[in-house]
């Protein structure tokens, strides 16, 4: 299992071509499940946990690994299944989502496979607001489910999803701005929402790249100005049909676009975001989820948006 990892960071070059690689794992039945190879910082064997009083029911336990307390969810009680019991004879995925380093016990650890974003689809329709997944796909003709991280750590870890009074530019609030949210899992899309409307700034809502390029072409089709229209994009990088590389690449490459200020709003690692919004042509990179950080990003380009915009009436 040590060498599952092996080669990493060669991986790079997968993304801005709609492709990724999943790590395939399972937890107490033969239901497979899958994470972006790119949110993975290793996959060992559980050592022994020290337990944590009054931590969370589905926390099992804290490690110290490399110097850092980490602490272990038993990712099948988090997402509503019986506990995988004996951490002894599982696996640990330690992973980083939101600028925070995470053990989930798991199961049993399959393969990498390497598939395309359009082979990666919604739920299907129905899954209804409890469910934990946030995608499907299939790997030798079986289902494979891709869990809401985010869903499943806000249960857990919480946060705040209030912007600070010393932060909000009440000048911003009365010229209710439009902005495009991409998003596939709604617990994040609803977290920006809610940090927008508290700037007083309008929202459209896409679940992934394919949707809003649609939206895009549709505000094109109806004759809208969208780089006036539009303060900016603020899209997830991971998303079923298209991810957020794609979807920045494909606005670059329409003029009538190619202007828009699109931001990528991840919980994928800083330091090869970067580069990547380099290579795809985005304008910035921002990691998730600070609600005071965001707010101050998007009130940074409303107005430059709204200087641009000026200086060519």
């Amino acid at each position: 299992m040590a060498g599952i990892l092996e080669g990493i960071d060669q991986r790079t070059n997968l993304a801005g071509q709609n492709r990724l690689e999943l790590l395939l794992f399972r937890l107490s039945t033969r239901q497979r499940f899958g994470i972006n190879v790119f949110k993975v910082q290793e996959v060992i064997r559980c050592p022994k946990l020290s337990q944590l009083p009054g931590s969370h029911p589905v926390v099992c336990g804290i490690t110290k690994l490399r110097g850092k307390t980490i602490s272990i969810i038993d990712l099948s009680m988090a997402i509503g299944n019986a506990s995988l019991g004996d951490t002894e004879e599982q696996y640990i995925i330690l992973t980083e989502y939101n600028r925070r380093v995470q053990g989930f016990l798991v199961g049993s650890v399959d393969r990498i496979v390497n598939m395309t974003w359009g082979e990666v689809m919604s739920p299907p329709k129905g899954t209804g607001n409890g469910s934990y997944m946030t995608a499907v796909t299939r790997v030798d003709e079986e289902l494979v489910e891709i869990i809401d991280v985010e869903k499943v750590l806000k249960e857990i870890v919480g946060g705040s999803e209030t912007v600070s009074d010393a932060v909000i530019d009440d000048e911003i609030r009365k010229q209710r701005q439009q902005v495009l949210v991409v998003d596939d899992s709604a617990v994040a899309r609803n977290q920006i929402k809610r940090v927008l409307d508290q700037l007083g700034v309008e929202t459209t809502l896409c679940n992934d790249g394919g949707e809003a390029l649609q939206q895009l072409h549709s505000w094109l089709d109806e004759g809208k100005d969208v780089d006036n229209y539009l303060s900016l994009v603020i899209s997830d990088v991971e998303m079923p049909r298209m991810d957020g590389y794609t979807l920045t690449s494909e606005i670059r490459k329409n003029p009538r676009l190619a202007n828009l200020h699109v931001v990528l709003h991840t919980s994928l690692s800083g330091v090869y975001n970067e580069t990547m919004i380099k290579r795809v042509g985005a304008n910035k990179f921002l990691a998730k989820y600070e609600p005071d950080e965001l707010a101050v990003v998007v009130q940074q380009q409303i107005k430059a948006h709204k200087t641009e915009r000026e200086a060519l009436a």
